[in-house]
């Protein structure tokens, strides 16, 4: 039985420069980082220390070769938060590409793009 969602693995061409972004930008640390051997690296990234859930950011072009039959797009990422006003401003300040903030059936939503122009949804979540 399934109990939580623990990695998202998402599969970048620049992992130093993805790192940078997620934690220069969006603030989320570095939880851990592995190599296994000369080509396979991997880093973990959190939004805070506690969360249950990871990023896992993988070199693409090593995970192709390794496995051609995995289907390679981005993931669709949801991500809360509880003042979703002020992540917009802070995001737009820091230079992220910001989406317009929405509301789909009273929740407020907006999206952002990453640096390799992969885009996430933030939505306003207050529990």
């Amino acid at each position: 039985m399934f109990t939580r969602i623990g990695e998202v693995m998402l599969y970048v061409n620049d992992q130093e420069e993805t790192r940078n972004f997620w934690t220069e930008k969006l603030g989320f640390i570095v939880a851990s980082e592995s190599e296994e051997g000369a080509d396979m690296k991997w880093i973990e990234l959190k939004p805070t220390r506690e969360a249950e859930t990871s990023i896992i950011l993988h070199d693409r072009k090593l995970i192709e070769k390794l496995s051609p039959e995995l289907n390679f797009g981005i993931p669709s990422l949801m991500f809360f938060t509880d003042d979703l006003d002020r992540l917009h401003e802070e995001l737009s300040e820091k230079g992220v590409k910001v989406g317009e903030i929405e509301t789909f059936s009273s929740e407020r939503t907006f999206n952002f793009a990453d640096n390799e122009e992969n885009y996430f949804a933030v939505m306003e979540n207050d529990e």
